[in-house]
């Protein structure tokens, strides 16, 4: 049934969005009370948008949505390469339509017109999330394993300088799927397509 014409999203792509979707949700609130712990920036999350009550709680469900996400993450990008719709959905991205798309953005007339092809604003901004899951997941190891990864230590910074790369790489993750839920309110059907996959 995902191999006829009028199918946008195949099922194992829909499949791991929706388990990437839940497993970023937990690492985000759950993350937040890690955070609130040391709020090494002076500020707090309010309790409720926080998960796990309380430090070693929320340590239990940041590890357990961690290895949900590596490993759904990794199937969705391994499944994306094989089927080559990484390179026929994603590339090329030409800098002028980027300018022209964005552009467009700013102004409320992007066009969502055939939902099977992405624009040059949506292109850049999906390879940007895969990008920051895997900055996340490498200052991540850091923080949780520091000894055992000494020279991603040092690349980002030592355990203080991987802290700070966490938290941002964290906050650009969760500024993403602000407008990328605010642009599902604009064109619902985009959400229809992510459900039925047509």
């Amino acid at each position: 049934m995902d191999n006829d014409i009028g199918t946008i999203h195949p099922a194992w792509l829909r499949l791991t969005h929706w388990v990437n979707a839940l497993a970023v949700v937990i690492l985000v609130m759950s993350g937040w009370r890690i955070y609130n712990a040391t709020a090494f920036f002076g500020f707090a999350f309010p309790k409720g948008l926080t998960l796990g009550g309380w430090l070693g709680g929320a340590l239990l469900w940041h590890f357990a949505a961690m290895w949900i996400l590596a490993i759904n993450g990794t199937l969705y990008l391994l499944l994306n390469a094989l089927t080559r719709r990484l390179f026929t959905k994603f590339f090329p991205i030409s800098p002028k339509q980027f300018v022209s798309d964005f552009l467009a953005a700013l102004k409320g007339k992007l066009s969502h017109a055939d939902p099977q092809q992405y624009n040059t604003v949506q292109r850049l901004a999906y390879l940007f999330v895969m990008l920051d899951s895997l900055l996340l997941v490498c200052s991540g190891l850091v923080l949780w394993k520091s000894v055992q990864f000494p020279l991603l230590g040092s690349l980002l910074g030592g355990y203080e300088g991987a802290r700070r790369v966490h938290f941002f790489a964290m906050s650009a993750l969760v500024f993403f799927v602000a407008v990328h839920l605010v642009m599902v309110l604009l064109v619902p059907r985009t959400l229809l397509t992510m459900v039925r996959g047509r």
